[in-house]
């Protein structure tokens, strides 16, 4: 056994790195981003802000003006607390490191892999609770595995990755009620959904929101925010990093995210496009299609890998989701522009008239 196997943790070893696959020279339509670069009239006055950075110095500790930032872009009442990330990875990870050895990890299956992953990086036992068969809440089951189970964080993906949907507001809130755990709603893709948990904050104490960027534009600023009580927030900034959101990410971030009619245009094609895909995915025979609330869409398609080989083939690429147990024949594909909506469709519908004719 070599070195690394003898001295690290077995449970690591057993798990699998997250996978990127590469996607040089393809429509990238497998990771949720938006397909909108920053428009050319923005870019010069961009590389002049950007100009002002004082890369010698550590950025600012707190992020003060991106925080306010934030808040106003996504209109967060100032009397809540605001924790900023390296991504809403981080602040998952953040979460559970407030845990004590063994607490428990509650969350739905299927939904974001992070949640499982990062329990396991910190020591703590992950609990899935499989959703029902069209992927909505069993809040029996839920209820009933948080009374046996006891969490310390329950995690919920308001829309659900990869599902794409929303849950019954009155089952999250009944689950909000049921416990003692603190009951994170991540709202990853707030700007799709039409509806949000962020004013139910002064209502339940055990309730955090957690938000990203990614999603709206500006993945890679790599920028999540976790939204609580003023003393929910003081008490977990104690477990943040001291720098842990760079200068070129702040000083990008108070530019960008201050472009709220882009940002909004671009949320309200992306609604406009995703009602398009869904109506042109359901005219294909033999797919199932699951509504969606997010910037993607989750489809079964008869001969899974099949149609994703020749996706990527044709220099489209999807998320190929079949090897879950809880997926079998599901791909999930990121809502884009109008021309890569079409064209990812033209090969969809390609591939199965050329199936029709190798079956006739």
């Amino acid at each position: 056994m070599s070195f690394i196997n003898n001295w690290l943790r077995s449970n690591i070893q057993e798990i699998n790195a997250y996978h990127v696959p590469p996607a040089s020279d393809v429509v990238k339509l497998d990771a949720m981003e938006s397909p909108f670069a920053l428009p050319e009239n923005l870019i010069e006055q961009y590389l002049a802000y950007l100009a002002e950075c004082e890369l010698n110095r550590y950025p600012s500790p707190g992020a003060d003006e991106l925080n306010q930032t934030l808040r106003e872009l996504m209109q967060i009442p100032q009397e809540f607390g605001v924790l900023l990330g390296n991504g809403s990875d981080e602040l998952i990870q953040l979460l559970a490191l407030a845990c004590a050895t063994n607490d428990t990890i509650l969350s739905v299956e299927p939904s974001f892999v992070m949640y499982d992953m990062i329990a396991k990086f910190t020591r703590l036992n992950y609990q899935g609770v499989a959703l029902t068969s069209d992927y909505q809440l069993d809040l029996e089951l839920m209820l009933q595995t948080i009374s046996e189970k006891n969490p310390k964080l329950i995690f919920i993906a308001y829309p659900n990755n990869p599902t794409g949907n929303t849950f019954n507001r009155a089952d999250i809130e009944t689950i909000i009620k049921s416990t003692d755990a603190v009951v994170v709603l991540d709202e990853a893709y707030y700007a799709y959904a039409g509806d949000s948990f962020i004013d139910d904050i002064a209502k339940y104490p055990n309730l955090v929101v957690l938000r990203t960027v990614s999603k709206i534009g500006f993945a890679g600023l790599r920028l999540g925010l976790l939204i609580g009580s003023k003393e929910t927030v003081s008490e977990l900034d104690k477990l943040r990093l001291p720098y842990n959101i760079n200068t070129l990410t702040q000083v990008s971030g108070n530019f960008l995210l201050k472009q709220k009619t882009e940002i909004n245009k671009n949320a309200a094609i992306i609604i406009e496009q995703r009602a398009f895909l869904l109506e042109a995915l359901i005219q294909v025979g033999g797919l199932t299609v699951y509504p969606s609330q997010a910037n993607f869409i989750l489809f079964k398609a008869p001969r899974t890998q099949a149609l994703f080989d020749y996706l990527k083939e044709n220099g489209v690429l999807i998320k190929n989701l079949s090897s879950s147990p809880r997926l079998i024949d599901c791909l999930r594909v990121t809502v884009g522009d109008q021309i890569q909506n079409q064209l990812f469709m033209a090969i969809v519908n390609k591939f199965y008239v050329l199936q029709e004719d190798v079956n006739d």
